[in-house]
């Protein structure tokens, strides 16, 4: 008794270790052999191992192991085709005595090269239900390799119906396509099928699956041809051009409840989101995503909140950046308004030139969404995309009040991934029904200069101007960075026909101020009822802003200022630095200081060292009379 288990242990170890081998004919010397798995097919099941032995004289035993010991006995068959395409009783072997767990049978009429490709599988069934299967496993060429790929299920109509498809590869080339849905209703039945293209491109059925049965969740089928018969095996699906749709039932296939892009359109993963900012509608915004697939073409997601049921919203990417405005490219799935989504494939521009995910990523575009194909004209949300994607770097310049004190504002200078800007102009106080322009000048606003670049018209109704800065008017290349050092400030003008007014003006770039400031009195001298400030300001670049601010002056007189050698009581020193005069009607002066008049450069910290005194005189023609006079720099009290 003894002896026969130890040859039972050797039989059942034989058969472990060549399943354990990736392949299934193993030659030991004396033969050649092969082993497959058979799975539990319920609770009450049990799993097996069958192993193929090859003899000397050209048969093959076929030995059956049962994993667990069983009550009663269980006939044992192979059978043509898949486990999932089921098959006709093709070889009946020895059944098993469940107690002893092992059978081995000798056949002939098959060699052992013709079982290791048969196309079957075997069942093993209770002594009491011949039709009751216990246990069964695909053999031969059904056997699986190990290749498989999984693709994940998402959910549609019904929330809480998800899972997966798997695609496992069969010794013969063939596949095995098992989709396993979590959250499906018990006596269920839904119909999936394989279809051309990807899901939102949307495609005819080339592959019918087995439907999923609700209770499980399950549907497993064998595919080795398309509908038509065109041969298909596992390589050529893990790079079809399809996408696989499970149904909520036979007679509702509109409704899907679950679905996923299979093959080259499978998504690798990488993905690149971007905004799309309200427009004409401040409740409507969202995203749009950009997904690769492996075949390197796009999947383009648009999702908005704030749309409503019923509307239909037309999307495309532009040429250009938003600021711009340019002609559209590529044309996107409608936005529906119900759900505030559009999907759309893309691998080529409208004019059939191919673009796939990384040409997106560096296209000089962006996405308009439009009220409706009725109302095209009107955009409900908006987003830069490609190169035109701002970096998240921006600087904010403030524009101050000239003529009306009720207007001003920003000017915001924002990095795009090319290296330009863009350029937000933002004021309030203006009208609807205006259009202020706006342009960059060089040097300071005190200073005064040419334009450089030309900006868009500020929109009354909405305070606002968006400019693509890529170059000056010259065409000359700048970036970013290099108008963040300019030498340079904005003007907002009231109209085209009245430039000269200015409604909002500020310094940018190197012009910028710091916030660094020093103020000086200015006493009256001649009038009791002029006297004043002056301040210095330091500048980025480290030049001073020098700002005369006097009470009592009338309009259209100008008074000359300048800055003067020494202090007050040791007046009269030499002019050092001329300033500009200050004008009646507003009372200021401002003037940018670099250097002395003899172009000795001074700094702001020098400046606030300086031994001198400002004095402003009543006209150009009568500069011995003083208005006001105060010491700045080291003689200030």
């Amino acid at each position: 008794m003894k002896k026969i288990y130890f040859l039972f242990v050797i039989l059942v170890a034989g058969l472990t270790s060549c399943q354990d081998d990736d392949s299934d004919v193993i030659s030991d010397g004396t033969g050649n052999r092969g082993s497959y798995d058979l799975k539990a097919t319920s609770s009450d099941g049990v799993n097996a191992q069958v192993g193929f032995v090859e003899k000397n004289d050209g048969s093959t035993d076929i030995t059956v192991v049962l994993l667990k010991v069983m009550e009663g006995t269980y006939p044992v068959n192979i059978l043509s085709n898949s486990v999932v395409e089921g098959g006709e009783v093709e070889i009946s072997l020895n059944p098993i005595d469940g107690s002893s767990r092992t059978s081995v049978t000798n056949i002939t009429s098959l060699s052992f090269e013709e079982l290791i490709n048969y196309d079957g599988h075997i069942n093993i069934q209770s002594s009491s239900d011949a039709q009751n299967i216990v246990s069964q496993g695909d053999i031969g060429d059904n056997k699986l390799t190990g290749e498989s790929i999984e693709y994940i299920l998402a959910s549609q109509a019904i929330d809480d119906i998800s899972g997966t498809a798997t695609l496992e590869q069969r010794r013969s080339g063939a596949t095995l396509l098992t989709i396993a849905l979590d959250g499906t209703p018990d006596g269920a039945s839904h119909p999936a099928h394989i279809h051309t293209n990807s899901a939102a491109e949307t495609g005819g059925i080339v592959i019918d699956l087995k439907a999923v049965n609700g209770t499980s969740g399950m549907s497993m089928t064998h595919i080795e041809s398309f509908n038509d018969g065109t041969a298909v095996d596992y390589s050529d699906l893990l790079n079809y051009d399809g996408y696989i749709n499970v149904h909520l039932s036979a007679d509702n296939l509109a409704t899907l409840v679950a679905q996923s892009d299979i093959g080259a359109n499978e998504l690798t993963g990488e993905t690149k989101e971007y905004v799309l900012g309200s427009v004409s509608d401040p409740d409507i915004m969202g995203s749009a995503t950009f997904s690769q697939r492996k075949d390197g073409s796009a999947l383009v997601e648009l999702n908005l909140e704030g749309t409503t049921d019923g509307n239909s919203h037309p999307a495309h990417i532009h040429m250009n950046s938003a600021a711009e405005t340019g002609a559209i490219a590529i044309d996107l799935k409608e936005v529906d308004g119900a759900t505030g989504r559009s999907a759309t494939q893309v691998e080529a521009f409208n004019d059939g030139t191919s673009i796939g995910y990384e040409g997106l990523l560096e296209y000089d575009g962006y996405i308009n969404v439009h009220a409706s194909l009725a109302d095209i004209t009107t955009l409900l949300a908006q987003g830069d995309i490609g190169v035109n994607e701002l970096t998240g770097n921006t600087k904010e310049y403030a524009l101050g009040s000239v003529s009306n004190p009720d207007i001003s504002g920003t000017a915001t200078f924002s990095e795009r991934m090319d290296g330009t800007t863009l350029v937000e102009l933002n004021l309030e106080g203006t009208s609807d029904g205006n259009a202020h322009p706006a342009h960059i000048h060089m040097n300071t606003a005190a200073e005064t200069g040419d334009i450089v670049i030309d900006l868009k018209d500020v929109d009354g109704a909405t305070g606002m101007s968006a400019t693509q800065v890529e170059a000056f008017n010259d065409d000359t290349a700048v970036e970013y960075a290099a108008l963040l050092e300019y030498d340079g400030y904005i003007n907002v003008h009231e109209s085209s026909l009245n430039i000269t007014t200015l409604l909002a003006q500020g310094d940018i770039g190197q012009n910028e101020l710091t916030g660094s400031k020093q103020s000086y009195i200015l006493n009256d001298v001649s009038n009791p009822a002029i006297s004043g400030v002056a301040s210095f300001a330091e500048r980025v670049n480290g030049e001073t802003l020098v700002t005369l601010s006097l009470n009592g002056t009338s309009s259209g007189s100008l008074f000359p200022a300048h800055i003067h050698a020494g202090s007050v009581a040791e007046a009269p020193g030499d002019i050092v630095i001329t300033l500009s005069s200050v004008v009646g009607a507003t009372g200021l002066s401002k003037t940018n200081v670099a250097a002395y008049n003899d172009d000795t450069p001074i700094t702001y910290t020098e400046m606030l060292a300086i031994d001198g005194y400002i004095n402003a005189h009543l006209s150009a023609d009568d500069l011995g009379v003083l208005v006001a006079q105060g010491n700045v720099g080291v003689n200030d009290n």
